[in-house]
């Protein structure tokens, strides 16, 4: 399975499974994980990315410890809604992944998620240099969150039918 949109994974994920999140840079990978109901996104230590092998490595076993059922990563879109160089790597990491496992991937409109996890982290008063250690995972924290939200959002309409 390669990738998923929302909706179709909102379909096929069981109860109690946990997705992740994603900010993939050029020198980190930011994680996340939400609980087993879905409801909240929880910042985790970044990966530091070396070569795509490894990090696959790394990312599959972070998905084996954690029971991940499914991935959100976030696709770095221009405000102007069009596709950069950021985007194609972002896709191109994901079709390399998906030969290396059967867990979906579901791509997440990241615009603005770094700045409001630099909020975030400014508002706690974190220092400057713990902001650069965690800003990573808490952008892919509120990838993963608006991700759930919107799978919560489904849930109850499909409830609602």
């Amino acid at each position: 399975m390669a990738t998923l949109t929302l909706e179709e994974l909102s379909q096929v994920l069981a109860p109690g499974q946990p997705v992740a999140g994603l900010d993939l840079g050029t020198k980190t990978i930011g994680l996340s994980v939400s609980d087993i109901g879905r409801r909240l996104a929880t910042p985790r230590p970044v990966l530091k990315r070396v070569k795509f092998t490894q990090d696959a490595e790394l990312l599959l076993a972070f998905a084996a410890k954690e029971k991940i059922a499914a991935f959100v990563i976030g696709l770095p879109v221009n405000m102007d809604g069009s596709a950069g160089p950021r985007v194609q790597a972002t896709r191109a990491f994901v079709r390399s992944m998906s030969e290396k496992t059967h867990i979906p991937f579901v791509f997440w409109d990241e615009r603005l998620s770094t700045v409001a996890a630099e909020r975030t982290l400014i508002e706690m008063d974190v220092s400057r240099k713990k902001r650069a250690e965690r800003i990573d995972s808490a952008a892919a924290s509120f990838i993963l969150q608006g991700a759930l939200d919107r799978l919560s959002s489904l849930a109850r309409t499909a409830g609602a039918d």
